[in-house]
C-alpha cells in the first residue's frame, strides 16, 4: 500500500526538523565539504554530527564520497539548495511582518500616553 503524498511530505519535513541537519544543509549549499570542515564550522561533537549526517544520507538528501581517510559530503541535488533559499525567503517575510506589527504596537503605545 502506497503512502499518500501529503504523508510523504510530512515525513520529509520531519526529517529536516533538526537544527544540526539544517545547519549541515546550509553549509553544503556552498559545495562539497569534508567532515572535518563541517565539524570546525558547527562546533558539535563528532558523534552528534555523524548521527545527523547518517539521517541525511539515508534520506538521500546528501551523498558522501571517501577520499582516503576523508569523507566528503555534498547535497544530492540543486533542489535542496533551492528549498533552503526558499525557507530563508519565507522566514524573512514572516519576520518583516512581525517587525511591522511591532512598530505599529509601539506607535500605538506612544499615542496612548
Amino acid at each position: 500500500m502506497s503512502v499518500p503524498l501529503y504523508q510523504a511530505k510530512a515525513e520529509f519535513f520531519r526529517m529536516l526538523g533538526h537544527p544540526l541537519r539544517i545547519r549541515v544543509l546550509e553549509l553544503l549549499q556552498d559545495g562539497p565539504k569534508p567532515v572535518r570542515d563541517l565539524l570546525a564550522e558547527m562546533e558539535v561533537e563528532p558523534s552528534s554530527l555523524s548521527q545527523q549526517l547518517a539521517v541525511l544520507r539515508r534520506s538521500g538528501i546528501v551523498t558522501s564520497t571517501r577520499d582516503g581517510s576523508t569523507v566528503v559530503y555534498e547535497l544530492a541535488g540543486g533542489d535542496v539548495a533551492d528549498l533552503m533559499k526558499a525557507a530563508r525567503r519565507i522566514l524573512t517575510e514572516m519576520l518583516a511582518g512581525r517587525n511591522e506589527l511591532l512598530a505599529e504596537l509601539r506607535e500605538a503605545e506612544v499615542a496612548a500616553r
